[in-house]
């Protein structure tokens, strides 16, 4: 049984046009003090927002063609508190969100089947999105924490004086 498509889930194309500085090959190595930190987190944020904007373009315009703008429930994307941005279902009108709304359409009689396939297509990116983006935004967060912490124990080492300075060796010993 041959079912046309009406959505279009991301491909690895799509991915690899954005910048990958921030890979996990980033994450796994001796950073060298609080810049590295501070601009590793801005690549993460950079790549989450370049993830939700990816969303913007290629994925929300998509569940808003027919024959899902037919459909009493829209794809959307909803900012947080936090700063960043997810993909939900919500009711057309406004009144409600979550992924109770789209368990429901898929278990409801009036949703045509020939649907099911791009909706069950839609929810899978939306999962994996969401969690890209969380996880690029909890990283960067992680990063920064950690960026304030080096700056604090550097704070808390100046002003030891030479003879408490261990950045540089002590008179006598060998500098090698």
């Amino acid at each position: 049984m041959n079912q046309t498509r009406r959505f279009t889930p991301l491909e690895q194309d799509a991915f690899q046009a954005l910048k990958q500085s921030a890979s996990l090959k980033g994450l796994l190595r001796p950073f060298k003090g609080k810049g590295e930190l501070e601009d590793w987190a801005n690549d993460c944020f950079d790549l989450r927002d370049d993830l939700v904007l990816m969303a913007q373009r290629r994925l929300l315009p998509q569940s808003r063609r027919r024959p899902f703008d037919l459909l009493p429930i829209e794809l959307a994307q909803q900012s947080t508190g936090a700063g960043t941005t997810f993909l939900r279902w919500r009711n057309t009108d406004r009144s409600a969100m979550g992924v109770a709304l789209w368990e429901a359409l898929i278990a409801s009689p009036r949703t045509p089947a020939s649907l099911i396939g791009d909706l069950l297509a839609m929810e899978e990116q939306r999962i994996v999105l969401n969690m890209q983006i969380s996880l690029l935004h909890s990283m960067a967060r992680q990063a920064q924490t950690c960026a304030g912490k080096i700056a604090s124990a550097h704070a808390a080492c100046e002003g030891l004086g030479p003879e408490r300075d261990t950045t540089k060796p002590a008179s006598g010993e060998d500098s090698r």
